[in-house]
């Protein structure tokens, strides 16, 4: 009888087989892969330069709540019509066509609301509209 302990050897794996085969798997991925852009529309994006603000001097504010008001330097509008607010630009511009329009609308105000000032200040010989924005830090802190 051999009463001798045996010595048991801890079983060893080898991993660089391994690497190999998913070094091979990944090269051939990439390879097979197409990288290409499925678009429907070409889109240029705009570009906003926030060091660089300007200073009008004529600004018409027209601000728009999220209920869907209309104010034009801080003065409110009794109505919401298109006509109310062309004759409410014209007034405060006072026929100066070199006024830049300031549109500055609630985050909820209605895309439809934007619009038609854009429209009343068409109407009222107002070619220069910015829109009013507020930064991400500002944003931030509600």
């Amino acid at each position: 009888m051999n009463f001798r302990k045996r010595s048991h050897d801890e079983p060893e794996i080898n991993l660089i087989p391994f690497i190999d085969v998913l070094l091979v798997v990944l090269i051939f991925l990439m390879l097979s892969t197409t990288y290409s852009k499925f678009t429907e529309m070409q889109l240029t994006l705009p570009v906003a330069d926030t060091d660089a603000q300007k200073d009008y001097p004529k600004e018409l504010i027209v601000a728009i709540s999220a209920d869907g008001n209309f104010s034009v330097n801080r003065t409110a509008l009794p109505g919401r019509s298109l006509e109310t607010i062309a004759e409410a630009l014209t007034e405060a511009s006072k026929g100066g066509k070199d006024t830049v329009v300031v549109v500055s609308a609630d985050a909820n105000a209605k895309h439809q609301s934007v619009v038609t000032v854009m429209e009343a200040a068409r109407r009222a010989g107002l070619n220069h509209v910015t829109f009013a924005t507020q930064s991400s830090t500002q944003a931030g802190g509600r």
